[in-house]
């Protein structure tokens, strides 16, 4: 199986110290002087000992160095943890010629046309439209760009980002990719020609772009995908490397735009309270009293007493005060 396809987190270290950290951070429990970050939230790492256990953050001296391949896509663990996976999580990956049939209906209904960036085959496979890809009369390259795309319990985001076949491994070229932020890139390239113009065009593909996942390490790996998509298609366009400054930005937008959430409660994973013994204090002593978890029991999922989780609302203004929870996005569409 191809190795190249893990992206070392000791590799994105010696890029940039401060990327993996930004890539690691929770933004709805972290406070303004205090990050804490994604959590592991399976057993699959619970027998590597302290850190490694259910609730306990991912933290960058966990997954560097000697440890730096405790990480790793589904495709290269083995076949019992594959397996374990998809029985407790019920974790499933999606070829890439399905993912590839899924979003060309997705920009079918956009564009109003069928093939807009590729012609599929019959034997799983498809065939690239190699011309500069046209607009609709009453929409422009920028449009596309800048409209929201969201992948549900994403994974390693495949819909998101191609670049290997989630359930083979064999990489597949810049030129070759299907995702949804690869289909945005590829339209930036086509129609900017400056290092300026092109990255504040792939800031808005990234801010448009959404996905939230369960489990940690998937999360990891998919922000990490969107990084180097990033990467990628920025040395393709321009034959060098982004700037620190460059590369940090989209790295702090991802971590943003790819949370961490139960996606049907809203919340952050286990964060809701059933059967809690809770100890409070007035002027007559202790009290305790049970708490149970309304949203859990009526299955209201604007009931829970879980963390519900902030995305950005990507304003002008680029303050992280511009956050709004999840679910009143829900509510309000």
């Amino acid at each position: 199986m191809p190795d190249e396809i893990d992206i070392r987190e000791d590799y994105i270290a010696m890029l940039n110290a401060e990327l993996l950290n930004i890539l690691l951070k929770d933004h709805t429990t972290s406070k303004p002087d205090e990050q804490h970050n994604i959590f592991w939230a399976t057993t699959d790492y619970e027998h590597l000992g302290a850190g490694y256990q259910y609730a306990d953050e991912i933290r960058a001296e966990l997954i560097t160095g000697s440890h730096g391949k405790v990480i790793r896509p589904r495709v290269l663990k083995s076949l019992d943890a594959q397996t374990a996976r998809s029985k407790d999580m019920a974790e499933v990956f999606t070829p890439s010629w399905i993912c590839n049939a899924q979003n060309n209906l997705i920009d079918e209904a956009w564009f109003g046309r069928k093939n807009v960036f590729n012609f599929e085959n019959d034997c799983h496979t498809w065939t690239v439209n190699p011309d500069k890809i046209q607009f609709p009369d009453n929409k422009t390259w920028r449009d596309y760009v800048r409209d929201c795309r969201l992948e549900i319990t994403c994974g390693e985001a495949p819909y998101i980002t191609s670049r290997y076949d989630s359930t083979t491994g064999i990489p597949i070229p810049i030129e070759q990719r299907i995702g949804l932020l690869d289909r945005k890139l590829r339209v930036v390239s086509e129609n900017t020609e400056s290092t300026g113009e092109w990255l504040k065009a792939a800031q808005m593909a990234y801010k448009s772009t959404y996905a939230y996942e369960w489990q940690g390490d998937s999360l990891l790996i998919a922000r990490e995908a969107m990084l180097f998509t990033f990467i990628d298609n920025y040395r393709e366009k321009f034959k060098a490397m982004p700037l620190k400054k460059s590369m940090e930005y989209i790295a702090y937008i991802i971590s943003w735009n790819a949370w961490q959430m139960d996606g049907l409660k809203g919340v952050v994973p286990n964060s809701c309270k059933n059967g809690v013994e809770i100890v409070e204090q007035d002027l007559f002593g202790e009290i305790r009293r049970t708490v149970n978890c309304e949203g859990c029991r009526v299955g209201d999922i604007r009931k829970h007493n879980g963390i519900y989780c902030y995305i950005r609302k990507w304003t002008d203004s680029d303050s992280a005060k511009d956050r709004i929870r999840f679910i009143d996005l829900i509510k309000n569409n």
